[in-house]
């Protein structure tokens, strides 16, 4: 059984003093390949160095998240553009709206959100999607390029079901993460995932956050790591009534299709 992370934030620096070890573990754990998150312009350039270090099993994104709108310039837009020149960059993101805690003003994200939908028009490449609380705003934004860009994942989806129509009415992909195993807010996940169309399915970690709540036994340093994908790849067959061979199998085909891998 091999599995494809779509989304590890392994610029993290909780990474930095066992970061080989994590490789290692994620492959002993069946991981094929990772994508590495790009969320500001210091973490794209970071992901994109890591994915040209290991060029066999990593690859990245470039975006920045709606937490750092507020530094996107000119700068950050031509950074952008010139990291998604590379095939070692994937795609455009990790970007969208995020309103629950609001780091950035909900008028910069917009922009920052706008500006990097342009560079995906611009570019040709998949999206990256993040969206909290921020649903109509952020379909807003998305219909208005929706018929001039190609594929896009809504990651780390944990909505309600109109959400989740709304985004398979627009053709995207969807990623689950351990979030589908926290009994305090995942719950609901368990059912809508059955919804997702096995040609739009994908799933991540979003290492180092959402460990899996319900791992036994849970690692002492609380923090999530792409050898976990194993974990969600069952909990999502189990929701789907599927066995974690067919979820692994689909989802990995889904992920290479997804990023041109």
């Amino acid at each position: 059984m091999t599995l494809i992370d779509i989304g590890a934030n392994l610029t993290h620096e909780s990474f930095r003093p066992d970061f080989d070890a994590v490789l290692a573990r994620a492959r002993a754990a069946g991981v094929e390949r990772i994508v590495v998150t790009g969320a500001s312009a210091a973490g794209s350039r970071a992901a994109h160095a890591l994915a040209r270090a290991h060029p066999d099993f990593l690859d990245a994104t470039a975006g920045v998240h709606p937490h750092h709108a507020i530094d996107y310039d000119d700068a950050t837009d031509a950074l952008l553009r010139e990291l998604l020149g590379d095939d070692r960059v994937k795609a455009v993101g990790e970007t969208g709206l995020d309103y629950h805690r609001n780091y950035s003003p909900a008028a910069a994200q917009i922009d920052a959100f706008d500006r990097q939908l342009a560079i995906a028009v611009d570019c040709g490449k998949p999206l990256f999607l993040h969206q909290r609380d921020a649903h109509g705003d952020f379909l807003a934004s998305l219909d208005r390029v929706r018929d001039r860009i190609g594929r896009a994942v809504v990651h780390c989806f944990t909505g309600e079901r109109a959400e989740l129509f709304d985004y398979l009415d627009r053709d995207c992909y969807i990623g689950i993460t351990g979030w589908i195993c926290d009994e305090r807010r995942g719950t609901h996940l368990r059912e809508l995932v059955a919804s997702i169309p096995a040609e739009r399915l994908l799933i991540e970690t979003d290492a180092p956050y959402l460990l899996p709540r319900d791992l036994v036994p849970k690692p002492s340093h609380r923090r999530n790591e792409p050898m976990y994908l194993s974990h969600v790849c069952a909990a999502v067959a189990a929701a789907r009534g599927e066995s974690p061979e067919a979820v692994a199998e689909l989802t990995t085909r889904n992920a290479k299709t997804f990023f041109g891998l």
